[in-house]
């Protein structure tokens, strides 16, 4: 099992660098082909801003390689078994996706 960041696709790395710079809001409308992520010319960031509080950037931000957290090992398992599919949004809060809904195909 994929436990770094350096072990991920460059898709992938890409994806979890901007999680992290996204910090709470969601990634909407992208999709996942052969199991890697992939922007849309659609594909929009909402950020949820707390007024009343600072955001500190995730730590990891400043690092070449780290250990990847339990969340995201686990949404790229689904990429694994999903391999084809449009993400309608990936929900990330203090930088790590939380929750994922994906649209598939119905197969028959």
């Amino acid at each position: 099992m994929v436990r770094r960041l350096s072990q991920l696709s460059a898709q992938r790395q890409a994806l979890v660098r901007q999680c992290q710079q996204v910090g709470f809001g969601k990634i909407v409308n992208f999709a996942v082909r052969d199991g890697d992520p992939v922007m849309l010319a659609g594909t929009e960031i909402l950020l949820d801003v707390k007024l009343d509080s600072d955001e500190n950037p995730r730590a990891e931000c400043n690092l070449n390689d780290f250990e990847l957290s339990m969340e995201l090992r686990r949404l790229f398992s689904e990429f694994d078994v999903i391999q084809n599919a449009l993400v309608d949004h990936l929900e990330v809060r203090a930088g790590v996706p939380r929750r994922a809904v994906f649209r598939c195909p119905v197969s028959n």
